[in-house]
């Protein structure tokens, strides 16, 4: 092969046949349809196989699969996917033009792209199109994701099937460009977009401000995720959106007949909501794997906050939030797993001390990401009566057997729920939504600026709400019209979440015919039911997004069956997958430029387009980086991951004792011990009850000396007492911005003090002011 020196080129000095991707997304209310456009470009002497993997929402429908060489457009089609891979090499070796894009078989969020038989100074533009759903976030936005950054999947040893060949380099060096824009359309008002990238300022396209568009200011660097948060006016109110079959299709079929998507969001009655639970068995597992050492984020910030130090941090706000009454166990894993208790332990003082403890020693010192056989671990153990267990999984989601662990985790959905954190650019989308949906759970992503710990407090809610139960749902619809429900039966709800529900619609409707749903659950031992009447009449241009997001959500559920090695679903899967349009895990998209049988002079040179990763800077350059490397090994792409061997913590902790001279030498490569946020330091010290002790670590934490905190309490108050409302007073005087995070400690502080049965009325929480140097009532502490 011929090194080439000029164009764009690869670490390796190979050219890179991709130019450029231009993304394009058309946001309707709450769903998107994103169209890329992938220009490739020859430029050697010899024919080229251009090979692309890349990542996706793992919840996308992959619908439209197209190339276009000069004037000539060739449009894919789904087949089978082994006879797919067959027709791609068959026409590779007759001389054909032929390009192939299929899911990989370990996770649904990961596509390859090959693009065969690309000669020598020849262009093709590739187009792609898939339709996703829009989460809705905390605070009412709706979120869209485009990945950007691919970090190699690290394969657990012993899993079945070829690895994911990822060819990964650092997001600075990757050597083509990414334009993108958005428009928004809803039949309620814009209020917003916002982004973790810099945009170009809102346009609206009308007077009401129901359409506009968004840019990125400029030419994104693949160093994140691109991620856009969405505000309309009253975005939560319930909504059912009919669209129309396929006229060239015969009715009775997914495609011919009108399909149906259903957005509930019930209101639950707020008496029912304001109480918590006071039991649960509650599961935390913790990624302690060697890229959670990288910085949270990738944005130029001089303090690096790793995702482990957040984590810790989070573990920390979670334990000391949790109920008296309850359970709980802490898990770490990496290439194995280790346990604090053999199993899990009510809550107490000592016990929380003991976990803590080992918590705060935690590193991200333990290999690759083998996150099953912990699973696998807490299953096995028997569920304590009238506990229910709540499992919260923190990973950076790296990993290539994604579909056994949603497996598992479906198989044992009636046990327990499981809220999901994705952590860090480039966490498996199919991975993270796919635990919180089979575990009928909530999931949440950490990226950019995002702080782990309010996003990880709101899950906890969701945790401590009362269980709904029961949950039905009845559809009342004219007598010719019968309802397919595609999707899987609904397994919770919360306040704050949204469900879809898509459904297939035969029969012979009326135009002005309406339906409706009614959908009925216990809430807290009190029945409660939300209806929702909708027009059956179809939406005009919506593009068949329903049909394939309904046709998604049935081959995923196929896919999930227990039965999913049986031929017969499979074959299910194909056809409906073929039917639809729609990419499965069986299928792929097959183009083939058949006009063109022209011979190919040479041989076929393979090239790998590389894509984007964060891992390269995780412990910064410098001239003695290869000497703690020797310590700790840098990552770079998956070679990390092929060691299980766990780092001693006593290398890792070296920076504590090292003399200054080569801790100075080692300033570029250890982390930076930051001081102690003042927040986390008075978690820390609160009891497991939910008091507070009067001494010197709450002074120091509060800013004043012992002596002051003792000569200002009054004469009939008990110390413990006297130091709980001192830190209710600092909490709502100067920490009201993060009440997201101590709400549910305060909560619990404030129930402690009802059951003193002692004075804590308007004199202490005046004479706490007094001493603090704010200004608290004594209703805004709950009191």
């Amino acid at each position: 092969m011929v090194n080439c020196h000029w164009g764009l080129l690869t670490a390796t000095k190979d050219p890179v046949p991709l130019k450029s991707v231009e993304v394009e997304v058309e946001v309707r209310d709450h769903v998107a349809t994103v169209i890329s456009t992938l220009t490739y470009e020859n430029k050697e002497d010899k024919p080229l196989e251009a090979v692309f993997v890349f990542p996706m929402p793992g919840d996308a429908a992959v619908c439209h699969f197209s190339a276009t060489i000069g004037q000539k457009q060739i449009v894919a089609e789904v087949k089978e996917k082994q006879k797919a891979r067959e027709e791609y090499d068959d026409a590779l070796s007759s001389g054909q033009q032929a390009f192939l894009l299929e899911e990989s078989d370990q996770s649904p969020d990961i596509f390859s792209m090959s693009v065969g038989s690309l000669r020598p100074e020849e262009s093709a533009s590739i187009r792609l199109e898939y339709v996703t759903e829009l989460a809705v976030q905390a605070d009412d936005g709706l979120r869209f994701c485009l990945p950007a950054v691919l970090n190699p999947r690290y394969e657990p040893r012993g899993s079945e099937g070829p690895s994911v060949q990822v060819t990964s380099v650092p997001s600075s060096l990757v050597p083509y460009s990414l334009s993108f824009s958005a428009r928004v359309s809803s039949p309620r008002p814009v209020s917003k977009v916002e982004s973790n990238c810099s945009l170009d300022p809102l346009q609206y396209l009308n007077a009401e401000k129901t359409q506009a568009t968004v840019k990125l200011a400029a030419v994104h660097k693949f160093d994140r995720d691109v991620e856009l948060l969405i505000y309309y006016k009253d975005a939560h109110q319930p909504s059912a959106l009919v669209e129309a079959g396929q006229t060239s299709v015969k009715p009775g079929s997914l495609m011919g007949d009108p399909a149906l998507m259903l957005s509930l969001y019930p209101e639950f009655p707020k008496d029912a909501m304001s109480s918590v639970a006071s039991c649960g068995e509650f599961v935390f597992l913790l990624d302690r794997s060697g890229s959670m050492d990288c910085a949270t984020n990738n944005l130029g910030k001089q303090k690096k906050e790793t995702r482990i130090s957040s984590a810790r941090d989070t573990l920390l706000l979670l334990v000391k939030s949790l109920p008296m009454g309850c359970y709980f166990n802490v898990y770490s894993f990496g290439s194995s797993y280790e346990h604090i208790f053999p199993k899990s332990v009510e809550y107490s003082q000592k016990t929380i001390e003991t976990a803590l403890k080992t918590v705060e020693g935690m590193e991200a010192n333990m290999g690759g990401t083998e996150i099953l056989a912990p699973l696998k671990h807490i299953y096995k153990q028997p569920c304590i009566p009238n506990q229910p267990r709540q499992l919260f999984v923190f990973t950076d989601g790296e990993v290539g057997n994604t579909k056994e662990l949603l497996n598992l985790v479906k198989k044992n959905s009636t046990s327990h729920r499981c809220f999901s954190f994705g952590i860090g650019e480039g966490a498996s989308t199919a991975l993270i939504n796919g635990l919180a949906k089979e575990g009928g759970g909530h999931a949440q992503f950490i990226t950019g600026a995002d702080r782990m710990q309010p996003k990880a407090m709101q899950s906890l809610r969701f945790a401590l709400q009362p269980a709904v139960v029961d949950i039905s749902v009845k559809w009342d619809l004219p007598k010719k019209v019968s309802v397919n429900v595609l999707s899987p039966p609904i397994t919770s709800l919360f306040q704050g979440q949204r469900s879809l529900i898509y459904a297939q619609l035969t029969g012979e409707c009326p135009d002005a015919a309406e339906g409706c749903v009614t959908v009925k659950y216990s809430l807290a031992g009190r029945p409660s039911e939300n209806k929702l009447h909708f027009s059956l009449r179809p939406t005009e241009d919506s593009g068949l997004t329903v049909h394939r997001l309904a046709a998604r959500s049935l081959i995923r559920s196929l896919e999930m069956e227990e039965g999913v090695k049986d031929e017969a679903v499979k074959q299910k899967v194909v056809e409906v997958s073929v039917q639809s349009g729609v990419s499965s895990a069986y299928t792929a998209f097959i183009a083939v430029n058949k006009a063109d049988g022209e011979a190919i002079q040479g041989p076929l040179v393979r090239r790998n387009v590389p894509a984007p990763r964060l891992f390269v800077g995780c412990y910064g350059p410098g001239p003695t980086s290869s000497c703690f490397r020797a310590l700790k090994p840098r990552m770079s792409g998956g070679d990390m991951f092929k060691s299980s061997a766990k780092i001693p913590n006593k290398l890792l902790g070296m920076r504590r004792t090292m003399e200054p001279t080569m801790q100075d030498q080692f300033k570029d490569v250890l982390p930076k011990e930051e001081p102690r946020n003042p927040l986390l330091q008075l978690v820390r010290l609160q009891q497991a009850c939910g008091c507070w002790k009067l001494d010197h670590a709450l002074a120091t934490v509060l800013g004043k000396t012992s002596q002051e905190m003792e000569n200002s309490k009054p004469a009939l108050v008990d110390k413990d007492v006297w130091a709980t409302i001192l830190a209710l007073v600092w909490l709502h005087g100067f920490k009201m911005g993060a009440k997201d995070e101590w709400e549910l400690l305060a909560m619990k502080a404030v129930q402690w003090l009802r059951a003193q049965k002692a004075p804590c009325g308007t004199e202490c929480v005046d004479a706490g002011n007094a001493l603090m140097g704010c200004s608290v009532k004594k209703e805004e502490l709950g009191l």
